[in-house]
């Protein structure tokens, strides 16, 4: 795997949050792949875990819009810090960030990821 394909999944899997495309935001994913997102909370496995955890962003954001800030790649890996600007189904805004940590395949899927950041802090925003 290159380092383009690497770049292009990371790519493909922001713009697919910013488009609020839930099938492009799974078929970054490899069908076995585990998401851990955030950490902490139970891991989600799989293409119908995978459209759950998305319909969940749609039922909270009318829209997200996350950008990449920093994007390292070592091998079939990527750390990304990324910025995130959302307004919630409610109308009230939130600005957070965090840092993905993306495990690709040998095709250019997702494997593996594992998101840092702090829920709680956005639902308190587009709450308040």
């Amino acid at each position: 795997m290159s380092r383009e394909q690497i770049e292009q999944t990371v790519s493909d899997y922001f713009a697919a949050i910013r488009s609020m495309d839930g099938q492009a935001f799974v078929a970054v994913f490899a069908a076995d792949a585990v998401s851990h997102d955030p950490v902490g909370a139970p891991p989600v496995s799989g293409y119908d875990d995978l459209r759950k955890f998305f319909k969940g962003m749609e039922s909270t954001f009318s829209q997200l819009i996350m950008t990449e800030t920093a994007v390292y790649i070592n091998k079939n890996e990527a750390a990304v810090h990324w910025q995130a600007e959302g307004t919630g189904q409610n109308g009230k805004t939130t600005v957070f960030s965090g840092i993905n940590l993306f495990t690709c395949n040998d095709e250019g899927k997702i494997s593996s990821l594992r998101a840092y950041w702090d829920p709680r802090a956005m639902l308190a925003q587009l709450k308040g």
